[in-house]
């Protein structure tokens, strides 16, 4: 019987594990696969899902769900609970502890994000390009109660969003339609991921050009559209921005120009 409800049928393998290595290879990246589909059927809201409720998002059958869970469960990448449904264990943490130690920005933007909370009363966060979206590997959140939510290590929309058309813009492939973002070196946003928010970002730039990554400010709608109130959201951002890519060693000149060229006139509230 196929693990996949929709898969055609097959021979089964072999009870002593034999065959070509070729098939081995094979079967062994579908139970990879399944095992990551697992993982990512767990969205941003769900503390715990039931195995019904996982088959279901998958497309496997239970049984093949109920022997993943039971791998997963091994190495620590799912926990079952005392009712019986399942959530994220722990090994994913410390994977994306490593992941974020690996660029190697931390002790540079953090406390800058900080700074940019405290200065514009607003969310700041850092996000790196991963694929076809942005992932926020840091962020600061400030004390009033209504505030942009970011979630750290969640995956975004590449191409909606401040940040994202900054990682397009100084992305490797230098994305077509962002020329105008490159020529400026900053970006804005009203409502274009969740409608009663805004933002505004800029690159973290390496010494060849392209972006470590893109420092963002978002918040209400309400409190960022105002023209005055998002230029100086951008000065703030570009200020650091341009700190967090001196102590990365980039070079600051873009920046500083284009600090030196902001207008009130650059902005226009989302109208």
């Amino acid at each position: 019987m196929a693990d996949r409800k929709t898969a055609p049928a097959r021979p089964p393998e072999p009870a002593d594990g034999g065959g070509s290595s070729a098939d081995a290879d094979s079967s062994g990246v579908a139970v990879l696969d399944r095992a990551f589909a697992l993982l990512g059927a767990f969205g941003q809201d769900d503390d715990s899902l039931s195995l019904a409720e996982l088959a279901r998002r998958t497309d496997l059958y239970k049984s093949t769900v109920l022997r993943l869970l039971g791998a997963l469960e091994h190495g620590g990448f799912v926990r079952r609970l005392s009712d019986g449904q399942y959530a994220i264990g722990p090994a994913p943490l410390r994977l994306a502890t490593i992941y974020q130690r690996s660029f190697q920005v931390g002790p540079a933007v953090e406390p800058l994000l900080k700074q940019l909370s405290a200065d514009t009363g607003e969310t700041a966060s850092f996000y790196v390009r991963h694929g076809d979206a942005r992932i926020a590997l840091y962020r600061w959140e400030p004390a009033r109660s209504v505030r942009a939510a970011v979630a750290v290590g969640q995956q975004y929309a590449l191409r909606q969003g401040a940040s994202g058309k900054v990682l397009c813009a100084f992305s490797e492939d230098r994305s077509a339609g962002f020329e105008a973002i490159r020529a400026r070196a900053w970006a804005d946003s009203y409502g274009e991921r969740e409608p009663d928010t805004a933002s505004v970002a800029a690159p973290v730039l390496a010494a060849d050009g392209r972006a470590h990554g893109a420092i963002a400010v978002s918040g209400p709608r309400i409190r960022l559209s105002p023209p005055t109130t998002m230029l100086a959201a951008c000065e703030a951002v570009l200020g650091a921005a341009r700190e967090a890519t001196r102590l990365l060693g980039g070079d600051v000149a873009r920046l500083e120009a284009a600090s030196r060229a902001l207008s009130l006139d650059q902005f226009s509230g989302g109208a």
